[in-house]
């Protein structure tokens, strides 16, 4: 029986790990065959001509043949584009990937969500001033797209349509309900409708950034709180990365008059 063989599948490096000396298992993110796993054999060699392509957040051409869990590299490609996200934008992209790795299922095709993760690393290579944005459009996106996230334009209990002039709250079992005097993060009805009409537009990631515009702070937490439940984790590895970097620099910027506060992830 022949082996499977797929050739020129766009794709992303989501993680690596290593195999052996010269080798390294890849978690990728493809757009017909959703996040699988690739061995990539030798390719720690100096004269392996992977070496320079097979980078995070860097569109690719992937082949690779087999029909195990774990299936074999044949060849890569750069796509061209854009180049990598650096600093702050690179790390929000590693945030991204981390994203993935734990909400989607392996061999599970997400070819819409493929899209968005694409056009979200490109803005986040060329928009640095958005990326707070980004992130919350693409957790939206992949919140709904996972199955995850309720509609957003009724009660979670009881499925009727939000009340004009009302403030909801996000939760992770219950949905959207009416927001008591102590939370701080409510949105209105009218917010948590615009964000819905986003995701049911026809370009989501793009209308997900004029939505947030007006509610990321708010938006935040929420959402931080419902990938939290969804992945198991109380804070994802980013972010505590990012965390720890700025409790180093952090002493050294306070010094200086007029200096910013650091940035953060989710």
């Amino acid at each position: 029986m022949a082996t499977r063989r797929t050739s020129e599948e766009p794709a992303f490096v989501l993680h690596r790990y290593d195999w052996s000396e010269s080798s390294l298992i890849l978690e990728v993110f493809t757009r017909r065959h959703g996040r699988m796993a690739l061995v990539a054999k030798g390719v720690k060699k100096p004269t392996s001509q992977f070496r320079p392509v097979l980078l995070p957040l860097q569109p690719l051409l992937l082949s690779w043949g087999g029909d195990a869990e774990v299936r074999t590299l044949k060849a890569a490609q750069w796509q061209g584009g854009h180049v990598m996200p650096t600093g702050d934008a690179l790390m929000s992209g590693s945030y991204l990937n981390e994203l993935l790795m734990r909400l989607l299922a392996r061999d599970d095709p997400h070819p819409g969500l493929f899209d968005h993760y694409a056009l979200a690393v490109q803005l986040l290579a060329e928009k640095s001033d958005a990326r707070q944005l980004i992130l919350r459009a693409f957790e939206l996106l992949l919140l709904r797209d996972t199955g995850l996230l309720p509609d957003l334009s009724c009660e979670g209990s009881t499925l009727a349509p939000l009340q004009d002039g009302v403030s909801y709250v996000l939760g992770a079992e219950s949905g959207l309900r009416v927001a008591h005097e102590d939370d701080a993060h409510a949105l209105t009805s009218g917010q948590w409708r615009l964000l819905q009409a986003a995701l049911d537009d026809h370009d989501p990631l793009i209308a997900g950034l004029r939505a947030c515009a007006g509610c990321q702070q708010s938006l935040q937490p929420q959402l931080r709180a419902l990938l939290h439940y969804h992945s198991g984790v109380r804070v994802f590895r980013t972010r505590q990365l990012m965390l720890d970097v700025q409790s180093l620099v952090r002493p050294k910027v306070a010094a200086e008059p007029g200096a910013p506060s650091g940035s953060t992830l989710s």
